[in-house]
C-alpha cells in the first residue's frame, strides 16, 4: 500500500476540520491538532524514504522501476485527446521536498503554539497554515503539470491570506495584495507554458512530456522553458518579480519562516529542477536560468547589508540564497541546487525563529538599531540564531558550508570563472550581511527598552531541533561523490559540472576564507568599537537609503507600471469623454433638431395639410408632364 496520499491528505483534513469547527476549539488544542497532522505527515513522508530506499536505484525512473511509484487516484477529466490523472508521484525529488515541507514544517507549527498563542484567530490562522502545506505537498507530488499548477495557485492564495492575516493593518493588508499581484504575473506565464507544453507534446504527465521535449525544435524548448522560468521566478522572489517578498515581512513571523524555508519561495527551485529536461533541450535557457539566479543573489545581498529591519534583512537575504539555488541549477548542477535547499531550510527556519523570538521578547520591536546587547537576556536565542548566522556564512564545519561551496563551485567547475567569481562575492556580501545583523542585534550596548525574557520550551525546543540541522546537516552532502543527498538524487538531478577550474581544495580553500574574512569585516565594523558605525551610517547616508530601499526598484515599478496606468486611464477618460461621450452627444444633438424641425411642421391645423397635400399633388403631376415624350 502506498502511503503517499494520506502525507497530503493529512494536512488537508487539518484545514478543513479548523475551518468548519475551529470556533469551538480553545486554548492551544487547534494548534496541537494541526501540528500533530503535520508531524504525521513527516511520520509517512519518513516511512515513503525508507521503502525507496529498499528498492533499487536506477538511472531513468522514466520507466517507472527503481526508486519511482505513481499513485493514480481517479481521472480528473477527459476530453478528445485530453485526459489528465489525479496522480502522485514519489521518487527521490519529491521525496526530499516532501521531508522538508513536512519536517521544517512541523517544527514550525509547534513554536507558532507559543508565539501565536494570544492571537483572537488562533483556529484560523493554523488553518490558513495546514492548507499551504497541503498545496505546496500537492504542488510537489503532483505527476503532472496540471496538478502541479493547482498546487501553485494554492500556495499564492494561502500566502494571501497568511501574509494579510493581520489585516486590520493597512500596511498588511497591501503587501498580501502586492504578493499576490506580482506573483499571478509569474503564474501566468507559467500557465501559458503549460499550454505549449500541451500543444507540442499532446500530453502534460512529467514522463511524457520529459520524452517527447527532446524531439522539439531548440527556438520551442527556448519559449517553454522561459515560461516556466518566469513563473518559478514570480513563487521564488527572483529579478524581476522579486518585490512582493520584502513587503511579505509584515505576516505573522510563523509564516515568514513557512514561506521562506519550507514551501512557497522554494517552489521555484523544485520547478526548475523538476522540468530540468525541458531547460536541458534548450541551448539558451539554463544559462538565463543562471543569470537571473547570480544577479539576484548580488542585488539581494547588497540590500540585505543596508536594511535595519530585522526581518527585512532576512527576507532579502532568503531571494540571495534562493538565487543561488537557480545559480546551481543553471550550472548544470541541480543535486546542489537542492541540497542548499535543504539545508537552508534548517537554518533560515532557525534564523527567523531566533528573529520571532526577539520581537516577542521586545513587543513587537523589529528595528536593530534599537536592540543591541541581547546575547546577556536572551542567551539561547542568541546561541540559535549565532549557529544559524555561521550556517548562512559558510563557515566550516556547518551545513552551510557544504551546500554553499559545492553549489559556488559548480560555475569553476563548469568553467565559467566570471560567475564563479559573482557568487564568491554572494558569499562574501552573505558573511557580512548576516554578520552585521549578529553583532547589531547580540552584542555591544545596549539599544533597547524594557526587559526581554527568553521564550517559553515550546518555542525553544523547534528551535534546538533545526540548530542540529544547520550544525549537522552538512554530513548528508560531504562531496558530490561521496554525499548521500547527491547518490540518492541521482536518477532525478544529476548533472555533469565538469572538471575545469581550480582544484576541489583550492575552490573549498577560496570559499572558506572568502566566508571568514566577510564574518571578520561585520565584526571590525560593527562589533570591534573601533568604528563609529552610526557615524558611518550618517556619512554613507545616500548609500544607506539606496540599498534600504532595495536600490528603489518599486519606486520604478510605480513610475513605469503606476505612472504610465495613471496616463493611460488618462487617455483612456479623455477618449470615453470626448470620442465615445462626444459621438452620443452629437448623436442626441441631431435627434433634437431634427425633432424641433419636426414640431414646426405638425402645426395640427387642417388647411396647413391641405396645402401641403396640393402642393405634393402639384408635385406629382409636374414630375408625370415633365416624363411624358
Amino acid at each position: 500500500m502506498t502511503l503517499t496520499p494520506y502525507v497530503v491528505a493529512l494536512p488537508l483534513a487539518a484545514a478543513v476540520v479548523l475551518l468548519l469547527t475551529g470556533r469551538r476549539w480553545r486554548g492551544a488544542t487547534a494548534g496541537w491538532l494541526a501540528t500533530g497532522a503535520v508531524a504525521a505527515a513527516f511520520g509517512l513522508a519518513l516511512a515513503v524514504l525508507f521503502d525507496m530506499l529498499s528498492k533499487p536505484a536506477t538511472e531513468s525512473l522514466a520507466s517507472g522501476a527503481g526508486r519511482l511509484r505513481v499513485t493514480r487516484l481517479y481521472e480528473w477529466f477527459s476530453v478528445g485527446t485530453f485526459h489528465v490523472d489525479v496522480a502522485l508521484r514519489a521518487d527521490p525529488l519529491s521525496a526530499v521536498m516532501i521531508l522538508v515541507v513536512t519536517g521544517v514544517g512541523a517544527l514550525i507549527f509547534l513554536y507558532s503554539i507559543g508565539y501565536m498563542h494570544a492571537d483572537p484567530r488562533f483556529p484560523r490562522f493554523f488553518a490558513y497554515m495546514s492548507l499551504f502545506v497541503f498545496f505546496m505537498l500537492l504542488l510537489v507530488l503532483g505527476d503532472n503539470f496540471l496538478l502541479l499548477y493547482v498546487g501553485w495557485e494554492g500556495v499564492g492564495l494561502c500566502s494571501y491570506l497568511l501574509i494579510g492575516y493581520w489585516f486590520e493593518r493597512p500596511s498588511a493588508a497591501a503587501a498580501a495584495k502586492k504578493a499576490f499581484v506580482v506573483t499571478r504575473v509569474g503564474d501566468a506565464a507559467l500557465l501559458i507554458g503549460i499550454v505549449f507544453i500541451w500543444v507540442k507534446t499532446h500530453s502534460l504527465a512529467f514522463d511524457a512530456v520529459f520524452a517527447a521535449v527532446r524531439g522539439l525544435p531548440q527556438g520551442t524548448a527556448t519559449v517553454i522553458a522561459l515560461l516556466l522560468l518566469a513563473g518559478a521566478a514570480g513563487k521564488s522572489a527572483q529579478l524581476p518579480l522579486h518585490t512582493w517578498l520584502p513587503d511579505a515581512m509584515e505576516g505573522p513571523t510563523p509564516v515568514s519562516a513557512l514561506i521562506h524555508a519550507a514551501t512557497m519561495v522554494t517552489a521555484g527551485v523544485y520547478l526548475v529542477v523538476r522540468a530540468a529536461p525541458i531547460f536541458d533541450a534548450s541551448v539558451t535557457a539554463n544559462t538565463v536560468v543562471a543569470v537571473i539566479g547570480v544577479a539576484t543573489a548580488l542585488y539581494a545581498a547588497l540590500s540585505a547589508v543596508a536594511q535595519d529591519d530585522i526581518k527585512r534583512a532576512l527576507a532579502y537575504s532568503t531571494m540571495s540564497q534562493v538565487g543561488l539555488m537557480f545559480f546551481g541549477a543553471g550550472m548544470g548542477d541541480p543535486a546542489a541546487a537542492i541540497f542548499l535547499l535543504v539545508v537552508h531550510a534548517f537554518f533560515k527556519a532557525l534564523l527567523f525563529m531566533s528573529a520571532g523570538s526577539v520581537i516577542h521578547g521586545l513587543r513587537d520591536e523589529q528595528d536593530m538599531m534599537r536592540m543591541g546587547g541581547l546575547r546577556r537576556p536572551m542567551p539561547f536565542t542568541a546561541t540559535m540564531w549565532i549557529v544559524a548566522a555561521l550556517a548562512i556564512a559558510g563557515v566550516p564545519p556547518l551545513a552551510g558550508f557544504f551546500a554553499k561551496d559545492q553549489d559556488v563551485a559548480a560555475a569553476s567547475l563548469a568553467g565559467r570563472p566570471g560567475f564563479w567569481i559573482v557568487a564568491l562575492l554572494v558569499s562574501l556580501l552573505t558573511a557580512v550581511y548576516i554578520g552585521r545583523a549578529t553583532f547589531m542585534t547580540f552584542f555591544g550596548a545596549a539599544r533597547y527598552s524594557g526587559e526581554p525574557r527568553e521564550p517559553g520550551f515550546v518555542m525553544r525546543a523547534p528551535m534546538a531541533l533545526l540548530a542540529v540541522g544547520a550544525a549537522f546537516g552538512g554530513l548528508l552532502g560531504l562531496s558530490e561523490t561521496s554525499g548521500a543527498i547527491y547518490r540518492f538524487l541521482a536518477p532525478v538531478a544529476s548533472g555533469e559540472t565538469g572538471t575545469a577550474g581550480p582544484s576541489e581544495l583550492e575552490v573549498t580553500t577560496i570559499a572558506v576564507v572568502v566566508a571568514l574574512a566577510g564574518v571578520a569585516f561585520a565584526w571590525f565594523v560593527w562589533g570591534s568599537d573601533r568604528i563609529d558605525w552610526v557615524a558611518l551610517r550618517v556619512r554613507f547616508a545616500g548609500l544607506k537609503r539606496l540599498g534600504q530601499s532595495g536600490f528603489y526598484v518599486d519606486d520604478v515599478y510605480a513610475t513605469a507600471i503606476g505612472g504610465g496606468g495613471e496616463l493611460g486611464a488618462a487617455v483612456l477618460a479623455w477618449l470615453d469623454r470626448v470620442v465615445v461621450d462626444g459621438a452620443v452627444n452629437l448623436f442626441a444633438e441631431g435627434v433634437g433638431k431634427l425633432s424641433a424641425g419636426g414640431r414646426r411642421v405638425q402645426t395640427g391645423f387642417v388647411r396647413t395639410y391641405a396645402l401641403a397635400f396640393l402642393l405634393g399633388v402639384v408635385g406629382v403631376l409636374w414630375f408625370l408632364v415633365a416624363r411624358s415624350p
